[in-house]
């Protein structure tokens, strides 16, 4: 008989200085992100059985109690399952919680996958066009008055890409909100995680982000306007501009493989 052999999770309590745990992070936390990273990562693949809960706390160091909440939680965002006798399994990944944001975290940790931003940038032309034709709509003058202060923050910050991505985010959920609908209104917390990444992906240029103001400024002029089909349009073409920076980024941080022998 082979014998098992069991994937390992490393500690969860690292080493730093004043003590054992990093501050600001509870070890719980450090147990579910550990774990959720390495499924989502695909080194526990659907159907996979995750190592024993004693294999497990021994690994990482910590209590079966801790451990048990953490699986809870992983549990909760549809990546795992518990059963008696067969263990914790992962799920198949129909029924992760993609918009959860540890998993969206997890997910875009490392990108490189043209898929993964193919997914991230669907999203958004899914919910963001309509939501600026609405908001042209309907929009407030107070709303509108907050939607062009979030863009004078943008234009104060342009060159900082750091700051630049704090208003960016505003600015979006902004126009989520602008459309009364309250249930797209509520997607602005739901996507939160989901725009943030991708901002920062396409602000990480050297160049900061003045190129992007004014295709800002022009969702926000046809809003102001009541332009509905000129506010989606404007949308669209920002998204547009932001995967093309997101996917120079990808390629400007691709080894070149070069040629085979």
């Amino acid at each position: 008989m082979k014998n098992k052999i069991v994937k390992a999770f490393s500690t969860a309590r690292p080493v730093v200085s004043g003590g054992p745990q990093a501050p600001g992070v509870s070890l719980h936390h450090t147990v579910v992100s550990q774990i959720g990273r390495r499924i989502v990562a695909g080194d526990f693949q659907p159907g996979e059985t995750l190592p024993t809960a004693d294999e497990t706390s021994e690994m990482m160091g910590v209590s079966r109690t801790v451990l048990r909440e953490a699986i809870k939680v992983l549990a909760g965002k549809g990546l795992v399952e518990s059963r008696p006798k067969t263990g914790t399994r992962v799920r198949p990944r129909a029924d992760w919680n993609f918009l959860d944001p540890d998993v969206l975290s997890w997910r875009y940790a490392s990108v490189g996958n043209p898929d993964d931003v193919n997914a991230l940038f669907e999203l958004r032309r899914a919910i963001e066009p309509m939501s600026a034709a609405l908001a042209a709509r309907r929009a407030s003058p107070v709303q509108v008055a907050q939607l062009n202060t979030a863009l004078e923050r943008m234009e104060e910050v342009g060159d900082d890409s750091d700051r630049f991505a704090e208003p960016d985010l505003v600015f979006h959920q902004t126009i989520l909100r602008m459309t009364g609908n309250e249930l797209i209104g509520s997607l602005a917390a739901l996507i939160e995680t989901a725009l943030i990444l991708s901002f920062r992906l396409s602000n990480d240029n050297p160049e900061g982000q003045g190129h992007s103001l004014p295709l800002h400024r022009a969702v926000a002029e046809k809003i102001e306007a009541g332009d509905e089909t000129g506010a989606r349009d404007a949308m669209l073409v920002l998204i547009d501009n932001a995967e093309q920076d997101v996917r120079r980024w990808i390629e400007a941080r691709t080894p070149s493989q070069g040629h085979k022998p």
